[in-house]
């Protein structure tokens, strides 16, 4: 919470670079990267129980839902929430916070393929031939398919819930605006 309070009173803090906001169709645009970038970023959480720590967090082979898509769909997400983001914002505050949480998620693809490879050996390497870093590739290269019935995959409680979180955060953007601007961070 204070990293995103920090983020919020900071944005607009760098020297300006661009300023697109009134381009028309990009608030638009901005809207729904950043709201679809929410179903790539959250799927990590949906092993709840190993997010609050009470079950010890593991390794899984995967390759269903968001992971026939990509991979790393954290890393695809934060991309997305970036560009959304550093297009808006337009500032050199914006731009580097996005080059560091870029760096982060790509090392952490690398480091997870690693751990993930140091685990399971052939297993995953089986999996990465069937999944893809970058979305869609696999399945464009046909080395990953979609079934007929995909969208049971994604017709799940937490893909609820995400969307539930993801319009609550923009319909609360203001709030969240006004409560980090009264901590003078």
């Amino acid at each position: 919470v204070s990293t995103v309070m920090y983020f919020i009173n900071h944005r607009y803090s760098g020297v300006p670079l661009w300023q697109l906001q009134g381009l028309p169709g990009l608030h638009t645009f901005v809207w729904i990267v950043s709201f679809a970038s929410f179903f790539f970023l959250y799927p990590s959480t949906f092993n709840l129980l190993e997010v609050a720590a009470v079950d010890s967090p593991e390794l899984h082979l995967w390759e269903t839902g968001i992971i026939r898509i990509t991979r790393h769909p954290q890393m695809v997400g934060q991309l997305m929430w970036c560009l959304a983001h550093t297009l808006w914002i337009g500032n050199s505050f914006m731009l580097v916070t996005s080059l560091g949480l870029c760096s982060y998620h790509l090392f952490g693809c690398w480091h997870g393929d690693k751990r993930l490879r140091d685990k399971y050996g052939e297993a995953f390497d089986k999996v990465a031939a069937r999944t893809s870093t970058w979305p869609f590739v696999a399945i464009l290269e046909g080395r990953q398919q979609l079934p007929k019935d995909y969208w049971r995959e994604f017709a799940r409680a937490p893909y609820l819930a995400v969307t539930c979180f993801t319009l609550g955060a923009y319909i609360f953007h203001p709030i969240m605006q006004s409560a980090a601007f009264r901590l003078n961070w």
